[in-house]
């Protein structure tokens, strides 16, 4: 999950939008459908060659649980080494490591709770997650070769999905105040645990990787309260420039990540209406990639199945997880920057503008199941806006 959030006052349990006008989409990814598309046309006597698109050929998969659900997914300097959040073995997730294109998998958690949201710190020889197991959501770090994990948070609050900066030195990551609002954003030293600091309201922050700049998605306070894309900028320690970068009337945009340059961000979409303006049921949610800008939005992958939490690997491949072999699995897809040249929407209003939301009642977009994050929020389902709607 590469998963959740809250708003400083509660949102509408269910939000009424007026119809739009469906979006112009320019799908990269037509994998449900390259079947019907004859390579040469309809030649009198001979069988249909069909159809592929690179993109499609690209697709590969790099976890192959057949029970519960792989997900959060995040990547050693190398690029050859990923650790992941998964349900395989336990009702509640565990922290696993794996060889990107191998089979077996080693447990780096095995605690009767939740342990979820890993990642590799950036000289590869630690690993922050969240994990209930003191009885509320905490920011933790592991070794990556095992042993005892250090709890680095300990407040009533419930925090989670930490991210670390360039140096290693710190983390930002999510937390809910015990008694309820909206989600928050903290900076916190990663050694020493108790030293602190507020920057600003969101949730699933992502630190880039090449400065002190600040990925997050955030629930608009008016309209849709559906969720949207933005940055912020560290100035000294402070945060400056709050930005939304992409955001949409009729879809959630969730889940955002950094390409290791920093130039690109992909996120996790999802409608919250269909093309009749009725509700939509949220089975589907798809990948899509833009500049750090917000411009050149595009899609990558193929609009016709649960494509969830994406993140860059070091050789600029896209990895995601989705259900399209029966099971939450991890796969990945080539999304570099001669793919975005490819299909540019020109701007956010000639364009599909999604984004996945999480609410403070809602569920996170983590595993394949149910599993529950702090205030009801669970891996698992789709949500649209902190007012409740469905989640992934």
């Amino acid at each position: 999950m590469r998963a959740s959030q809250a708003a400083p006052k509660s949102a509408p349990s269910k939000t009424h939008m007026q119809r739009t006008p469906a979006p112009r989409e320019h799908p990269i990814l037509t994998a449900a459908r390259a079947d019907k598309i004859t390579m040469f046309g309809d030649l009198e006597g001979a069988a249909p060659s069909s159809y592929f698109t690179r993109t499609v050929v690209s697709l590969r998969q790099h976890s192959f649980t057949e029970v519960g659900g792989d997900t959060d997914v995040s990547f050693d300097a190398s690029g050859r080494r990923m650790v992941f959040s998964s349900t395989r073995h336990n009702n509640n997730p565990d922290i696993y490591i794996k060889s990107v294109d191998g089979l077996a998998v080693t447990q780096l958690t095995s605690d009767p709770a939740s342990d979820a949201h890993p990642e590799l710190s950036p000289h590869d020889r630690r690993v922050a997650f969240a994990s209930d197991r003191s009885g509320n959501w905490d920011i933790w770090v592991i070794d990556i070769s095992g042993g005892q994990p250090v709890q680095i948070t300990n407040t009533p609050a419930d925090e989670i999905h930490p991210s670390w900066s360039p140096d290693g030195k710190r983390l930002v990551y999510s937390s809910r105040p015990a008694q309820g609002g909206q989600w928050e954003l903290w900076l916190s030293d990663a050694e020493a645990a108790g030293r602190r600091k507020f920057v600003g309201y969101g949730l699933f922050p992502e630190w880039s990787p090449v400065g002190e700049k600040i990925l997050f998605q955030r629930a608009r306070e008016r309209g849709s309260h559906m969720f949207s894309i933005w940055t912020m900028t560290l100035v000294n320690g402070e945060p400056r420039f709050p930005t939304e970068v992409a955001a949409s009337a009729t879809h959630a945009y969730t889940l955002p990540a950094w390409s290791r340059d920093g130039r690109y961000i992909a996120f996790t979409s999802i409608a919250a209406f269909d093309e009749d303006g009725h509700e939509a049921d949220g089975s589907v949610s798809d990948i899509w990639m833009m500049e750090e800008n917000g411009r050149g939005k595009v899609r990558v992958t193929d609009g016709f199945t649960a494509n969830y939490g994406p993140a860059f690997a070091p050789d600029g491949r896209l990895f995601f997880s989705t259900n399209r072999s029966g099971f939450d699995n991890i796969w990945s897809v080539q999304a570099g920057t001669g793919t975005l040249a490819a299909t540019i929407i020109a701007s956010p209003d000639e364009g599909h503008s999604q984004a996945q939301t999480v609410s403070p009642d809602a569920q996170l977009p983590v595993l394949g199941r149910p599993m529950t994050l702090p205030d009801g929020h669970s891996h698992g389902q789709k949500v649209f806006s902190e007012g409740g709607k469905q989640q992934h």
